[in-house]
C-alpha cells in the first residue's frame, strides 16, 4: 500500500497483506485516506497522490446522512460490514462489499483498515460454492467423472446411491465393469458407454440425452433407463483431464412412454373392422410380445354366435370357447386347447371368478399348488414344464355385461406382471370389449341411426356473449332417437347471435336426414350473414328442390320431405333488439319480468316448400331481464291438440324468467310434455346478454381521406380507456384499412363502431355502398390490393354483410387473457 512519505499518521503495509482480489485502504479516525493499496489503484482508478490526504466521503456516492466517515467513527465495532457505493476515477459507480478492521492506536488517535471487495464478484463467488455443494451433495441428478484412462476417479451423492458398499472399491473401473450388459438404445451412437466416452474424450463432442439401458449394481434384477450426458473435462490450455457423465433414472417415465405408445397402436389396430374374428387376433398381437409371452382370448358361446349374452347368468363356463391365443413361440406350447374348443376352467379357477365377478385377478407369483391347479392336472404340466411364474386374467367388458376373459402369462420375460401392467391390460380389453360388442350387435341401420343422432343436433351449446341459453330436444321416435325438429345458436358478426328453430314433416330417419341438411343450409347462410327474410328465402328454395327429389325417387308415396317450418331471429347485444322472421312456425315467447308473456306479432309466412310468397321480418325489442323462447308446435299440440291451450301453458311455465334457464326448461318438459309425446318437440330458450354502453364506442367519420388519421386516433384513445394499449397496433392497422376501402370504394355516410365483448374486440366499419370487397393477392406491380390480406392476417376472423342501406365490414381480435401478455397476430 502506498503511504506519505511523511508525517505522523503515515501507517505502512507490508506486502504480504496484499491481495490481487480485494483492495486494501487505510483512514484515521476522521475517515482521511492515509493509505491506498495498488489494488485500489486497480479497483477505483485513482493514483495514491489523487486519494491520499481526502476524506473517504469524496470517494463515494452514498445518501445524507450514510457517509463513510460517520460509519467508521460512530458506528459499534461490532457493525464491520457494509456495502458502500464508490465513484470510479471515470465517472461509473461501483459497488464494493467493505470489512472494516480498527488498527491500533497511535499517538494521532485510532486508524481503520478498510478491505474493498466488487460486491457483486464476492456474490458469484458465494453462489458457485453453493452451486458446487448442491451438485456435490444434494443435486439429484447423477455425476461421475471419468480419468483420461475412462475409469471412475469421482462421482456426487446421487450417483453413489447405485454403487453399493464404499466407494473405493468403484474407483478405478470402467462403466462397462459396473453395468455389465449394458446396451444403448439411442441410434447412431457406438454399442458400449466406454466406446462412447471414447469418442468424446477425443473428439470434445458433447453427447446430450442419450438413453442407456441396464441393471445398476443396488437393484441387479431389475432393468433400468437412463438418460445420460457426457462432455469432455479439460485444463485452461485445452488438454483433456477426464469425461463427465450426468444421469438421470428414467425408467418410469421409459415404461410410461412405451405404455402409452403401446395403447396408441392399438388404438388403430383394435376394432379395424366389424368382424368378430378379426378384431379378437387383433387384440392377442398387440398383447403379445409386447405385454406377455403368452395370451388367449375366450369368449362365451352366445357372443361366438352373435346372440346377446345373458346378464343374469355372468358365471356360466360351460359354453366358454377359445377364440384365439398366440405365443412368442410359433408351436405354442402354453396352449391347452385349440381355438372354437371348450376351455373346461375348473371351479376355482381365476378365470372362472373374473368371469363371475367381472373383476381381474392379477397372481404376479403364480402358485402352482393352489387348488384349482390341482383340479387341472393337464394346465399344471404345461405351466410347470415350461416355467410359468406370473399370471394375469382380465375380463372382456362391454356395457356392464361380461363377454368373455383374457388371459396373460409370463415364463421368457423375468419381471413378474404388475399393477401398471394391469391397468395398461384393463385399458387394452376395455376398449378390445367395444369392438368385439360392436362386430356382434349393431347393425347397418341402427349405427346409421346413431351416426345421425350425433351429427345433426348440436351436443353442447357454446358459450356466447350474446346469450345464454338452454334447450330440450325429445324425438317422437325414441328407438333411432332422431326426428325432424332441430335447433341451433349461431355466432353471427358484430357479436350478434342467431337463434333458429325448425321442423320438418313426418318423423324418424327420413325427416332426420332431411333436417339434417335443412340444418347444415342455415349454417351456411347465416355465415354469410343473410337478414332472417332472405335466409328464409334460399332455405324455401332448397326444401321445394328436396321435395322434387323426393317425388322422383317415390313417385307412388313421398318418404321424404313433404314441407317444413322455420323460425329464424338474429339477436343484437348491443341495440338490444332482435330481428324475427317465420316460415309457417309459432311465433317467439318473450317473458318479461315485470308482465305477462308476450308473443310478439311476426309476419306469418308460408311453410317452406310452398313457393311464390315473400318472408318478412319484424324488429322485437328485447329489454334487460328477459327471456326469448323458440320452440317447435310439437310443444303446444302435444297434450290435448289445442294451440290456445298450449300458449297459455307455455305462459305459465315461462313465468319468473329470472330463473336459471335448465329450471325453466324442466318446467316446460313437466308441464307441457306427456310421457311419450306424438310429435317430436324441441325447444330452445334464451336469455340475452346486452353490451353495456361503455364497451360500445362509434364514430362518424367524414367522407374525406383525412378521416383515416382520425380513426386511428379515436381506435388508440378507445383502446387506452378500455386498457388494451396492447392491441394497439393490430386494430389500428385494421381500422385504417377498413376506413381507406370505405372512402376509396364505397358512398358516405362512414361510420366505425369498436365492440368489446368478454373475449373479443371487434372494428366495424359502415358505408352506403352496396359492393363487397373480396380478398386478392396483389400483383407484384400494383399499388394497393393488400388491405383486407393484411386485415386477414392480424384478426382472428373477418367478413362482410349487408344492410338496408349498404354494407357493414368488420373483423374481430382475441383478447388477450389478463397475464397472459399482447396476442400474436
Amino acid at each position: 500500500m502506498t503511504t506519505p512519505s511523511s508525517g505522523p499518521e503515515a501507517v505502512g503495509l507490508g506486502d504480504e497483506q496484499k491481495s490481487f482480489e480485494t483492495a486494501a485502504v487505510m483512514v484515521d479516525r476522521r475517515g482521511v485516506v492515509i493509505g491506498w493499496s495498488p489494488e485500489a489503484e486497480q479497483l477505483l482508478g485513482y493514483s495514491p497522490q489523487e486519494v491520499l490526504g481526502l476524506s473517504i466521503d469524496t470517494l463515494t456516492a452514498q445518501a445524507q446522512g450514510q457517509e463513510p466517515a460517520a460509519w467508521l467513527t460512530q458506528q459499534p465495532a461490532s457493525q464491520c460490514r457494509r456495502d458502500l457505493t464508490f465513484r470510479h476515477r471515470y465517472g461509473r459507480l461501483l459497488r464494493a462489499a467493505v470489512v472494516r478492521h480498527r488498527l491500533a492506536d497511535t499517538a494521532a488517535g485510532p486508524a481503520f483498515l478498510l478491505f474493498l471487495t466488487d460486491a457483486e464478484d464476492s456474490r458469484t463467488r458465494q453462489t458457485q460454492q453453493a452451486l458446487l455443494h448442491g451438485i456435490t451433495t444434494q443435486s439429484p441428478v447423477g455425476m461421475t467423472i471419468y480419468g483420461p484412462d475412462l475409469r471412475v476417479a469421482w462421482a456426487n451423492a446421487a450417483a453413489r446411491q447405485e454403487l453399493p458398499g464404499p466407494f473405493t472399491d468403484y474407483l478405478g473401473r470402467s462403466e462397462d465393469e459396473l453395468y455389465p450388459g449394458s446396451q444403448v438404445l439411442s441410434a447412431n451412437y457406438p454399442t458400449t458407454v466406454t466406446q462412447l466416452m471414447s469418442r468424446v474424450l477425443s473428439t470434445g463432442q458433447t453427447v446430450v440425452g442419450l438413453h442407456y439401458r441396464g441393471r445398476p449394481p443396488s437393484d441387479p434384477d431389475h432393468e433400468h433407463v437412463w438418460s445420460l450426458s457426457y462432455y469432455r473435462l479439460q485444463d485452461d490450455e485445452g488438454r483433456p483431464l477426464g469425461v463427465c457423465e450426468e444421469s438421470v433414472d428414467v425408467t418410469d417415465l421409459h415404461q410410461a412412454q412405451r405404455r402409452l405408445a403401446l395403447l396408441n397402436e392399438a388404438s388403430v389396430l383394435i376394432g379395424s373392422t366389424l368382424d368378430l374374428d378379426r378384431t379378437v387376433q387383433e387384440l392377442a398381437e398387440v398383447l403379445v410380445p409386447q405385454v406377455a409371452d403368452f395370451a388367449a382370448i375366450d369368449l362365451l358361446g352366445d357372443v361366438l354366435d352373435g346372440r346377446e349374452p345373458d346378464a343374469r347368468c355372468p358365471g356360466r363356463n360351460d359354453d366358454m370357447r377359445r377364440a384365439v391365443h398366440r405365443s412368442v413361440r410359433e408351436d405354442l406350447p402354453e396352449a391347452a386347447v385349440t381355438p372354437g374348443q371348450p376351455v373346461g376352467y375348473p371351479e376355482g379357477s381365476p378365470q372362472r371368478h373374473c368371469l363371475a365377478t367381472g373383476h381381474p385377478v392379477l397372481n404376479a407369483v403364480l402358485d402352482l399348488s393352489s387348488p384349482w391347479m390341482l383340479q387341472d392336472g393337464m394346465r399344471s404340466t404345461l405351466l410347470r414344464t415350461i416355467g410359468i411364474h406370473s399370471h394375469l386374467v382380465v375380463p372382456l367388458r362391454a356395457r356392464g355385461i361380461t363377454m368373455g376373459v383374457a388371459t396373460l402369462m409370463r415364463w421368457r420375460t423375468p419381471e413378474a406382471f404388475a399393477s401398471d401392467d394391469l391397468l395398461l391390460v384393463e385399458e387394452l380389453a376395455a376398449r378390445a370389449a367395444v369392438c368385439i360388442d360392436n362386430a356382434r350387435r349393431y347393425t347397418r341401420e341402427h349405427l346409421s341411426a346413431l351416426t345421425l343422432q350425433r351429427s345433426l343436433l348440436p351436443h353442447e351449446l357454446q358459450a356466447h356473449m350474446g346469450v345464454e341459453a338452454a334447450y330440450r330436444y325429445l324425438p317422437a321416435d325414441t328407438e333411432a332417437g332422431v326426428g325432424g325438429d332441430w335447433f341451433d345458436v349461431l355466432p353471427l358478426s358484430c357479436a350478434r347471435v342467431g337463434l333458429v328453430v325448425g321442423d320438418v314433416v313426418g318423423h324418424g330417419i327420413h325427416a332426420a336426414a332431411t333436417m339434417g341438411r335443412l340444418r347444415t343450409a342455415v349454417h351456411t347462410l347465416a355465415d354469410i350473414d343473410l337478414p332472417p327474410d332472405e335466409l328464409l328465402s334460399h332455405l324455401d328454395d332448397l326444401v321445394q328442390r328436396l321435395a322434387e327429389e323426393a317425388d322422383a325417387a317415390h313417385p307412388t308415396g313421398v318418404e321424404g320431405v313433404v314441407g317444413a317450418s322455420c323460425l329464424y331471429c338474429i339477436y343484437d347485444p348491443v341495440t338490444r333488439r332482435a330481428t324475427c322472421a317465420r316460415a309457417g312456425h309459432p311465433p317467439p315467447a318473450l317473458a318479461h319480468p315485470d308482465k305477462a308473456v308476450e308473443f310478439p306479432d311476426i309476419p306469418a309466412g308460408p311453410p317452406l316448400g310452398l313457393g311464390g310468397m315473400p318472408f318478412e321480418s319484424a324488429e322485437v325489442d328485447v329489454p334487460d331481464g328477459c327471456v326469448l323462447a323458440l320452440y317447435t308446435d310439437g310443444l303446444f299440440t302435444a297434450a290435448d291438440g289445442d294451440a290456445d291451450t298450449g300458449l297459455e301453458r307455455i305462459s305459465f311455465a315461462l313465468a319468473h324468467p329470472d330463473r336459471p334457464l335448465e329450471e325453466i326448461c324442466d318446467t316446460i318438459e313437466r308441464s307441457l310434455l306427456p310421457e311419450r309425446s306424438p310429435d317430436d318437440v324441441a325447444f330452445l330458450v334464451a336469455r340475452p346478454r346486452p353490451i353495456a354502453a361503455e364497451n360500445v364506442a362509434t364514430f362518424s367519420l367524414p367522407f374525406d381521406p383525412a378521416s383515416v388519421g382520425q380513426a386511428r386516433k379515436l381506435t388508440s384513445d378507445r383502446l387506452s380507456q378500455w386498457l388494451l394499449d396492447d392491441l394497439s397496433f393490430s386494430v389500428e392497422l385494421i381500422v385504417s384499412e377498413l376506413v381507406t376501402n370505405a372512402i376509396r370504394h364505397a358512398q358516405a355516410p362512414v361510420e366505425l363502431r369498436l365492440i368489446r365483448t368478454e373475449n373479443r374486440l371487434i372494428c366495424a366499419v359502415s358505408d352506403h355502398s352496396s359492393t363487397s370487397p373480396h380478398m386478392r393477392r396483389a400483383r407484384l406491380g400494383d399499388e394497393g390490393g393488400r388491405g383486407l390480406f393484411l386485415v386477414a392476417q392480424f384478426a382472428l376472423r373477418w367478413g362482410t354483410r349487408s344492410t338496408e342501406d349498404g354494407k357493414v365490414i368488420w373483423a374481430e381480435l382475441s383478447l388477450p387473457r389478463p397475464g397472459s401478455g399482447p396476442p400474436h397476430p
